[in-house]
């Protein structure tokens, strides 16, 4: 077996609802994530602001 190469330092903390932060490695300060357009009306989620959710980051890392 190898020895670990990585591993990421990340801190989650639920605000309200579908709302989080996170504390990424080389990023400054926190990264909203939330619900916003066909996911929030999907799972019937009303929200003030509409934020990037963890699955558009999931979309955009498949990509990069």
């Amino acid at each position: 077996m190898s020895d670990i190469v990585y591993e990421a330092d990340i801190r989650i903390e639920r605000v309200r609802g579908p709302n989080r932060l996170a504390w990424l490695p080389a990023h400054d300060g926190p990264v909203a994530f939330g619900v916003h357009g066909a996911i929030a009306e999907h799972y019937g989620v009303r929200s003030k602001t509409e934020t990037t959710t963890t699955l558009d980051y999931v979309i955009a890392a498949t990509g990069g």
